[in-house]
């Protein structure tokens, strides 16, 4: 290793506990009632709020939800967009109604991940790509999921509703757009490994399958 490069890393132990956090973070459905520690909660927000946007954008924002219930109004928006989801599957449709999708009514704490409105007026780095402030709250989930895992705590990201029904429960103005509902709590263990793998719904690609140098892998090799 270049000596700039040795002088500029983190010692092996901290690099080794970066790719330890990243190997066991899971998506989790399954928590226990406990409270969740304001302080850690205030720190898994910090590390968020310090994810990388493109043009400094910063367009994620953050509702966390405490009224029980608006818990269960938002449970039952998700439960009618499984029914749908399950729906669409086809022949899939009662194996995906066996899997546990979501923590709503359980995890300590539940919050709302949305796209700012007036998002039209950020144009560095989203002329050509306008996605990118979507792929920037991204960002900053993952930081989240990461600090909670690190912390102990287990965190599940639920996409299964339907956004202008949210959106208008959450009283959102024009222009905004919630992206995920966060369940973060206490749990018994964390799953040995990612839940649809073990429910046998999907299997981790290779990273051969999604790795190519230089053009588009051919269909042919």
């Amino acid at each position: 290793m270049p000596s700039n490069t040795a002088s500029l890393a983190f010692s092996s132990a901290e690099i080794a506990a970066v790719y330890r956090v990243i190997a066991e973070r899971r998506d989790m459905r399954h928590f226990l009632p406990d409270a969740v520690d304001p302080e850690v909660l205030r720190r898994l927000l910090w590390a968020a709020h310090h994810a990388p946007s493109v043009g400094y954008m910063q367009p994620w924002r953050f509702i966390r939800i405490t009224d029980p219930a608006l818990r269960e109004r938002m449970h039952a928006l998700v439960e009618e967009e499984r029914i749908a989801t399950a729906e669409a599957l086809g022949e899939r449709a009662e194996d995906f109604m066996k899997l546990k999708v979501e923590g709503v009514l359980d995890a300590g704490e539940v919050l709302v991940v949305a796209l700012a409105e007036g998002r039209e007026k950020h144009v560095f780095g989203r002329r050509t790509l306008p996605e990118m402030d979507l792929a920037s709250v991204a960002c900053a989930i993952q930081n989240m999921w990461l600090a909670a895992r690190a912390e102990g705590l287990g965190m599940g990201w639920v996409s299964i509703f339907d956004p202008d029904k949210l959106a208008t429960l959450l009283s959102m103005p024009e222009g905004a757009c919630p992206v995920a509902v966060l369940c973060i709590g206490h749990v018994e263990a964390f799953y040995p490994k990612p839940m649809l793998e073990i429910e046998k719904w999907a299997e981790r690609m290779p990273i051969e399958d999604v790795l190519s140098e230089n053009v588009w892998p051919s269909s042919a090799d």
